[in-house]
């Protein structure tokens, strides 16, 4: 399959690595954007985009970013402490009072940007259309007790985070969670990307796939066991309860949903633009930007299985093969979940975005990525 868009020729090495990926059994569509101080060095785009590979990836094409997505949500909430109308150490009951039950009087918004939170999972039973029913979903939050005392110990919250930082969101800056998220992070830098999917965009949208016959690394290997074989253990909640969370990403009332932890729908342009306006200090004030990258929470991740690092809606660099982003260890960034990475590396001022329709079974990071990274910074 051939390759799309533009390369500067210092980093043809890049575009190469890149052309091999979509040359790879089983390869679909890929997109790779990356900027350096503000610079667009790639834009490159390939493969095909429908369910039936017939359709080529576009320039335009949008694709479901999964977790990518959680930096998004993570700056519109620190927009808001910025202007001072939140405040990352007070308790969210005090925004959100029914948030109080069941023992969460004293999680903060930096316990859940930080996945120190405890409210990783639902454990009482929901229906598979209880996913897209809003109120539905914020009750169950409220009312569910944590796994553990609030800062004790970390454990990513995959989908919970979407209605912990959405409903705080939505009561506090008076909007829908979709409209303030994009309002406060894409908007102001003209990037293509939605919260909340317009039905007039559908066609622009890549059709998701999973790979067949990678079983992924150790820790993927490790979770998928838990998952398959302990039904009630907190992993496997986090990410089969409601039922429809495994099974809903092609479908419309997927996409129109507002869940910031999980369904914003951009591609390689909007990661690499919406890291490049961090590192150019348009969305945050360099002091908070700062205290959302340094180190909140490390060591074993009790959802994931596997060591994770966080800042404040970021993951933070850690030099193993799993968790690094293949840059400087100041990098800070998301990965997606079946391949898509935005991330950025200040001290070489690197805004790097990766996505893709073929989804691998990787935990963190995923290889496709890490190797374009890698290229990159080879060529830097």
């Amino acid at each position: 399959m051939s390759v799309q868009g533009y390369c500067d020729p210092q980093f043809q090495a890049v575009a190469d690595e890149f052309a091999a990926l979509l040359d790879a059994p089983q390869a679909r569509g890929l997109a790779l954007c990356v900027q350096v101080g503000g610079t667009t060095v790639l834009d490159l785009w390939g493969g095909v985009r429908d369910k039936d590979n017939s359709q080529p990836w576009q320039r335009d094409t949008l694709v479901n970013l999964f977790s990518c997505t959680k930096p998004f949500a993570a700056v519109a909430l620190l927009q808001l402490v910025a202007e001072g109308k939140l405040q990352l150490d007070t308790p969210i009951a005090e925004y959100w009072p029914e948030f109080a039950q069941a023992g969460k009087q004293a999680i903060t918004l930096r316990h859940v940007l930080s996945h120190q939170a405890g409210v990783t999972a639902l454990t009482n039973a929901l229906q598979a259309d209880d996913l897209f029913d809003w109120p539905t979903m914020t009750a169950a939050i409220a009312a569910q007790a944590p796994a553990w005392s609030a800062g004790q110990t970390h454990g990513y919250a995959p989908i919970t985070y979407g209605w912990l930082t959405g409903e705080l969101l939505r009561r506090v800056d008076g909007r829908s969670v979709g409209d303030s998220v994009v309002a406060r992070s894409a908007a102001p830098l003209g990037l293509d990307f939605f919260l909340g999917l317009p039905e007039q965009e559908d066609a622009r949208v890549a059709h998701l796939s999973r790979g067949k016959g990678d079983m992924g690394d150790e820790a993927a290997r490790r979770l998928l066991s838990v998952t398959f074989t302990q039904p009630k253990h907190l992993s496997t909640l986090a990410f089969t309860n409601p039922p429809s969370l495994m099974t809903s990403t092609n479908k419309p009332q997927w996409r129109r949903m507002q869940q910031p932890a999980a369904n914003g729908q951009g591609h390689a342009r909007s990661l690499a633009g919406f890291y490049q306006g961090l590192l150019a200090g348009q969305l945050l004030p360099a002091e908070l930007l700062a205290e959302a990258t340094r180190e909140h929470s490390q060591g074993e991740d009790h959802t994931l299985l596997t060591a994770t690092r966080f800042g404040l809606g970021f993951m933070l660099d850690q030099p193993i093969a799993n968790a690094t982003f293949g840059m400087g260890p100041q990098a800070f960034g998301h990965p997606g979940a079946g391949g898509s990475l935005g991330f950025a590396d200040p001290e070489r001022q690197v805004a790097f975005g990766f996505v893709t329709n073929l989804m691998g079974p990787y935990v963190l990071m995923d290889p496709r990525a890490q190797r374009l990274a890698k290229a990159v910074a080879a060529c830097l």
